[in-house]
Parts: C-alpha cells; structure tokens; sequence
C-alpha cells in the first residue's frame, strides 16, 4: 500500500469532501480529505490504480491538484 498527500484547491465545503471521498472511492483507492489544509490523504495500492488515475478522479469533480 502507498500513502500521498495531495494538494487540492476548490475545496470549501461538505459537499466537496464527499464529491473527492467518492471520486477517490471509485478508482479503487481511499481518501481522507482536511478542508483546513486543503489536503487528500490517499492510501492505493500501486498495482491496482495509479496515481495519475486518482488525480484524474480528483480533477473531474472540478477541483485542482496542485
């Protein structure tokens, strides 16, 4: 298993840590967002989804990884 923070912009609310939770959820891996910090602590394993997939995940819900 891996673990990653991700800096994620456009976070302000419920609703959003729902919508990244979810998003995350669906590519296979698990998520813990911090709206105080605007972070997504991400735990995957590496041989079931990519990192560039939860990203992408992230980023279709409307938000920014930076």
């Amino acid at each position: 298993m891996s673990n990653v923070i991700l800096k994620v912009e456009g976070m302000s609310c419920g609703h959003c840590v729902s919508s990244v939770e979810k998003a995350v959820s669906t590519v296979g891996a698990a998520a813990k967002v911090d709206l105080n910090s605007k972070t997504v602590a991400v735990d995957f394993d590496e041989s079931k989804v990519t990192l560039s997939a939860i990203k992408e995940a992230i980023e279709n819900q409307g938000y920014d990884v930076v």
